[in-house]
């Protein structure tokens, strides 16, 4: 991975965690080495004393450009590959709400 690539993924990681700590209660913490040691995932948010979340980032100048498309207007999205579990697209805040009231 180039520095710029390696740069921007810090720069996207480290805003999502500062947005994650301006809700009352939140804890998150940017995982050292991205991932590359023993904790996996990119950043770790919970409520204080609650669940841990453990988060993947990824960032694409274009290449989500249709999960955008399709989440638009719409409060989620369910995408699902063939002989994948479904996943869901929440947008970010409203993810930290949820974490916030499951505790």
């Amino acid at each position: 991975m180039g520095k710029f690539s390696r740069d921007k993924g810090y720069r996207v990681e480290n805003n999502l965690r500062k947005q994650a700590l301006l809700h009352e209660g939140i804890e998150a913490i940017r995982v050292p080495l991205s991932g590359g040691g023993s904790i996996k995932g990119d950043i770790i948010i919970n409520k204080i004393g609650g669940e841990k979340w453990i988060i993947e980032v990824k960032c694409r100048a274009n290449g989500f450009k249709s999960i955008y498309d399709w989440f638009e207007g719409n409060d989620a999205l369910v995408i699902k590959a063939d002989n994948k579990k479904p996943l869901v697209v929440l947008d970010f805040d409203d993810f930290m709400e949820l974490v916030a009231e499951r505790g």
